[in-house]
C-alpha cells in the first residue's frame, strides 16, 4: 500500500491545504493528514479543531485520515510506517526552506518528500492571510470551506 503523509498546523485549514489533500490522494492509496501539535505556537483552534475541520472537508475522500502528532513529522512517519511527505510550494520562497526540511528529513531517517506546486488559484492563500482578512472584516467565500469560514468569524468576532 502507499501511504503519505501531509502534515502542518492548519490553523486553519484552507482550500490551498485542501487542493494538495486531494491531488495526494489520487496519488496514494492512504494519506494521513497529519494535524501538527506546536506547544510553542499559539493557535486560534485546539488541535482538536484544526483535526475536525479537516475530517469534515475532506470526507468525501475515502482514503484520506485524519491524525495529530507531536514532534518531528519523521518520526511520526518511522511510527506510522509511512514513506513519503507531501508538501505544497506556493512560492519559490517556500521551496528554500522546505528543500532544507526535505533535504534534513531524508538524512535523518531516509524519508522522501514530494513537492506539489500548488494550484495558481490558490498561491496567495495562508492560513495567517485567512485570519487577517476575517478579523477586520473582510470576505473569504471561496478562499476556506464554508465551516472554516464560519468558525473563523465566530472565534474572532469573540476577541
Amino acid at each position: 500500500m502507499r501511504r503519505a503523509v501531509c502534515p502542518g498546523s492548519f490553523d486553519p485549514v484552507t482550500n490551498g491545504h485542501l487542493d494538495i489533500i486531494s491531488r495526494a490522494s489520487r496519488l496514494y492509496d492512504e494519506v494521513v493528514v497529519a494535524v501538527l501539535i506546536n506547544k510553542n505556537k499559539k493557535s486560534l483552534f485546539t488541535v482538536e479543531e484544526r483535526a475536525e475541520m479537516i475530517s469534515e472537508t475532506t470526507k468525501e475522500y475515502g482514503n484520506v485520515r485524519v491524525d495529530t502528532f507531536y514532534g518531528l513529522t519523521v518520526d511520526y512517519c518511522k511510527e506510522q510506517d509511512i514513506p513519503v511527505i507531501v508538501r505544497g510550494l506556493r512560492a519559490v520562497s517556500d521551496y528554500e526552506y522546505e528543500l532544507q526540511m526535505a533535504q534534513m528529513n531524508h538524512r535523518i531517517a531516509g524519508i522522501e518528500t514530494l513537492f506539489m506546486a500548488t494550484n495558481p488559484e490558490f498561491a496567495f492563500l495562508s492560513s495567517s492571510l485567512m485570519k487577517e482578512v476575517v478579523k477586520f472584516g473582510g470576505d473569504i467565500s471561496g478562499l476556506v470551506p464554508d465551516v472554516v469560514q464560519a468558525a473563523l468569524v465566530e472565534r474572532l468576532r469573540e476577541d
